[in-house]
């Protein structure tokens, strides 16, 4: 997980460690932060544009990239998991990016094997971390047949 934004409140480090233990060792997700651009700089394509090259040097070939956007697509809980359990088959490594206030650089969009959408409302960039952590679990659980997921 690349995500834009240091010092997070408690709440959110609690419910992404909460979801990360959860998790057998062989799925465990590692979380890397990237300093948010400075609010002093000129304009939201420029911040992003300093957030995208953090996150490119950060990113390694051939990982499947997957960028959290208001306007990607809206998947169910068990897209998802599908989605993770073709990569998963593929032996494929994957990375998640969550992006700063601003959104995420065009650039980083057109790079992206996929745009995913939590909905079509605004969620605060600290929030998306702990409901994309419960997501991953609940994919986990799915794919693991595990009772977590009751839907």
């Amino acid at each position: 997980m690349l995500t834009v934004g240091t010092r997070m409140p408690d709440w959110v480090s609690r419910g992404v460690e909460e979801y990360a233990k959860r998790l057998p060792r062989d799925a465990a997700v590692e979380w890397c932060e990237i300093p948010a651009s400075k609010r002093s700089r000129d304009t939201a394509e420029s911040r992003m544009l300093d957030e995208f090259q953090a996150i490119e040097r950060r990113l390694k070939d051939q990982e499947v990239i997957v960028v959290l956007d208001v306007e990607g697509k809206v998947l169910a809980t068990e897209a998802i998991a599908e989605a993770i359990q073709t990569w998963q088959d593929q032996g494929a490594k994957v990375a998640f990016v969550i992006g700063g206030p601003d959104g995420i650089h065009p650039q980083l969009k057109a790079r992206a094997t996929a745009k995913w959408s939590l909905g079509r409302i605004t969620l605060p960039h600290p929030l998306v971390r702990v409901i994309l952590a419960e997501q991953l679990y609940r994919a986990w659980s799915i794919n693991a047949g595990h009772p977590y997921h009751r839907a």
